[in-house]
């Protein structure tokens, strides 16, 4: 429930954006706007809750999030300015950044290893099906309502979810003991994870992917609509397809975590990537139909499903103490990375297609390099420890 919080609040307004920029009086465009303001500080503030919650404990820094959260989405409903709406849109990102930061932490106190990797692939699967829901759900809300209803909807979950986890899920998990170090090692401690090259090897592969991933998200409308030329209804499905073929991987992820080690999936689902978008950048230079350019695409996509999972599993292993802050590093820059390079693809795309399929295959073949070493490294990490 906590993981589905930043899709709704990420796409389940994008149905309202024509009625909110005719309520503002502005531009259909500066009305996106809203969604680099909530993505930015999305991504920056997990920096700072983090470490918070490595020194203060998840609850306390969760419920927190979860007030400013709700708070801002109720206060973006009320708002009657474009600037109004972008500052509250920054506090709710906020807010959804200590929520974000708090779950693979939470998970990490838990578990580790192979159990982590499969706690990570139930995860994704919501994270992969939230953002296909979010829409409907707002696209809904707008047939018996107004813009406003969707962040009150907002706010209202936010706040049911704050006493679901209370009862159901911090009641059973054992107190976490708090960190009695000086404040000023919220800072530091990113000195740790910063120097520790494996870990940093796996925060540089999840950016890496989760940035071809992006490009293809912000691209796709006109990849599909604006290139081939296609209806709304097959946009849609395709995009689904996407979604299906990443929960469809992460099911099959779980089930090779009982023979394979994690990192040994991780490398082989990064090569078959690599070869996927391979094949794409040859069938969009030769101009192939949509639906062979689509197939690759969602084959491209889909291994994000066994990727993700099985990379956070790796990249917060080795810092048990500091879930916290090494979490909120993976996060930091798998959004800020991302967001430079899908902001860089949109400039080099120039209205052609190929540009924006071999922005994707860099990202991707960097991810390879670095998965490469990937087994031989945790071999050698362990085996030092």
């Amino acid at each position: 429930m906590t993981v589905a919080l930043g899709p709704l609040a990420l796409d389940a307004y994008l149905p309202a954006f024509p009625e909110i920029a005719d309520e503002l009086g502005v531009g259909h465009g500066s009305v996106g706007l809203t969604l680099s303001a909530y993505v930015g500080a999305l991504g920056l503030a997990q920096l700072l809750g983090g470490p918070l919650s490595d020194r203060y404990g998840r609850q306390q820094i969760l419920f927190t999030g979860l007030a400013v959260f709700a708070s801002a989405a109720f206060m973006i409903a009320q708002a009657q300015t474009l600037p109004e709406m972008l500052g509250w849109r920054i506090v709710q990102g906020i807010g959804g950044a200590f929520c974000a930061v708090s779950v693979p932490a939470i998970v990490r106190d838990q578990t580790s290893g192979q159990d982590a990797a499969r706690l990570f692939g139930l995860i994704g699967l919501v994270m992969f099906i939230a953002p296909a829901a979010a829409p409907s759900i707002g696209s809904m809300l707008l047939y018996f309502s107004e813009w406003h209803s969707i962040f009150l909807m907002l706010a209202v979950y936010g706040a049911l979810l704050a006493i679901v986890l209370h009862f159901v899920l911090f009641r059973r998990l054992p107190p976490r003991q708090k960190d009695p170090t000086p404040v000023s090692t919220l800072i530091t401690n990113y000195a740790f994870v910063l120097r520790h090259r494996l870990t940093m090897r796996f925060v540089g592969l999840q950016a890496l992917c989760f940035s071809a991933i992006l490009v293809f998200i912000t691209h796709a409308s006109f990849i599909y609509q604006e290139w081939f030329g296609l209806s709304n209804a097959t946009f849609s499905a395709l995009f689904a397809a996407n979604i299906v073929a990443m929960a469809s991987l992460s099911l099959l992820n779980r089930r090779l975590l009982n023979k394979y080690q994690s990192v040994q999936i991780l490398r082989v689902c990064v090569f078959l990537q690599a070869i996927a978008v391979s094949v794409l950048v040859i069938y969009v230079w030769a101009g192939a139909p949509y639906w062979v350019i689509a197939a690759c695409i969602i084959a491209v996509v889909g291994f994000m499903g066994a990727i993700i999972p099985n990379n956070m599993a790796n990249a917060l292993e080795f810092f048990p103490h500091l879930g916290g802050t090494a979490a909120a590093m993976l996060g930091a820059a798998q959004f800020t990375i991302a967001g430079a390079i899908s902001a860089l693809s949109a400039t080099l795309a120039g209205g052609a297609l190929l540009p924006i399929v071999l922005v994707m295959a860099i990202c991707i073949y960097g991810a390879a390099i670095l998965a490469a070493g990937g087994p031989g490294a945790v071999e050698r990490e362990t085996g030092s420890a």
